[in-house]
């Protein structure tokens, strides 16, 4: 099964976390080496990518898996 992939702040770093884990599944200098890594795993899983402000506040978030809303005008959705 799929799991999302979250971006949150551990500290001085950011880590990429699976959800339903508390483990992080890599720690990064930077939010944005995180999110590289992010965006990988949910590609090759399917899944969404969560990227959180260093708050814990969801700043930004994508799908990479079976959206099963697809916005108006895309692929299979022609009218």
């Amino acid at each position: 099964m799929a799991k999302n992939q979250h971006v949150v702040p551990r500290g001085n770093q950011w880590a990429v976390v699976s959800e339903g884990s508390s483990r992080a599944g890599s720690l990064h200098r930077t939010q944005a080496e995180a999110i590289n890594v992010g965006r990988d795993r949910a590609m090759r899983q399917g899944s969404e990518l969560f990227v959180h402000r260093p708050n814990g506040q969801i700043r930004d978030r994508n799908s990479y898996g079976n959206d099963p809303f697809p916005p108006e005008g895309s692929a299979g959705n022609e009218r």
